[in-house]
């Protein structure tokens, strides 16, 4: 198939895009910068110039595609606070990649998320997420609106990743953890540390990413989740031991000051489960599981400085 992903060259789709090559289709990469569509040219794939706010580009180039993955998201804004303007500019991307495929019964993946779907206990692919008009539900109304393309001749499909999707080379919610405890000079968790994170692997998510776009029925919630919960106290002593640092608890009320943009995520409780997944697709993760990652030391490298 020839594919269109957007976010070719981000943390997830820089994976996603050999998964796919090297699976025999043909990979169209969207490319913000040179150096994105340097790489993706290196690996393989050609490159159409663009950003998620370029809709007349995302709906021409997923009208001339076999299928579309969806994975860029303005991770910059939202982990520097603007989560909800994030959210925001990536239904209207969804909405024009979705509008260049109904009635052509192609493939359309996009990538969720499982935090919020169901406080208090372990969720499933069976789960929604509830309407609260926070910035995560809003990006759960996206997804929403992608499976109900189910309806209109789009064989579409949500990945729901978990809440850190680690390995060497991330920058996300764990890189963030490792630099605050180093600012800090202590690895904090919120409360007794209890609450559980799902995590998976990078290279486990993108060969999910590329099951489901070569087979995932129409209207798939899939779980991107290797470990069902991994207990923010236990990744905090594992930051802890490697940086040298006391392990502390944070009163939710300091969440704010100590983790700053982070807090509105680091109490969460979210586990999740992936048996639907595993049985739908045969996926099966393989890769090491998020101790295990961070005791490879790759987050504990120490910040490069310049003059």
């Amino acid at each position: 198939m020839r594919i269109f992903v957007t976010g070719a060259s981000g943390w997830i789709g820089s994976a996603v895009v050999p998964e796919l090559i090297d699976a025999g289709h043909q990979v169209v990469g969207l490319a913000r910068s040179d150096a994105s569509a340097a790489a993706l040219t290196a690996a393989g794939a050609e490159v159409v110039r663009g950003t998620v706010d370029d809709l007349d580009v995302l709906r021409d180039a997923a009208a001339a595609s076999d299928g579309v993955i969806h994975l860029a998201f303005k991770h910059d804004i939202a982990f520097s606070g603007d989560f909800q303007g994030a959210a925001e500019a990536d239904r209207r991307a969804v909405d024009a990649l979705g509008t260049a495929l109904v009635g052509t019964d192609r493939p359309f993946v996009i990538a969720s998320g499982v935090a919020g779907l169901a406080p208090g206990r372990v969720s499933t692919e069976q789960d929604t997420a509830m309407a609260n008009g926070s910035p995560i539900t809003i990006r759960a109304a996206t997804a929403q609106a992608v499976l109900d393309l189910a309806q209109q001749g789009v064989r579409s499909s949500v990945v729901r990743l978990s809440a850190t999707c680690h390995g060497d080379g991330d920058n996300g919610f764990m890189a963030t953890l490792v630099a605050t405890a180093r600012a800090k000079g202590v690895s904090g968790y919120v409360g007794d540390g209890a609450n559980r994170w799902p995590a998976v692997h990078r290279l486990d998510a993108a060969h999910l990413f590329r099951l489901a776009v070569e087979k995932a029925p129409a209207g798939s919630v899939l779980h991107g989740v290797a470990e069902e919960g991994v207990a923010l106290r236990d990744v905090a002593e594992v930051i802890g031991r490697h940086l040298d640092v006391p392990v502390a608890s944070v009163a939710p009320e300091n969440a704010a000051e100590h983790f700053a943009w982070l807090a509105a995520f680091v109490g969460i409780d979210a586990p999740a489960s992936n048996a639907l997944t595993r049985g739908l697709l045969a996926w099966e993760p393989t890769h090491p599981g998020l101790l295990e990652d961070l005791d490879k030391g790759h987050y504990f490298q120490a910040p490069t400085t310049t003059a």
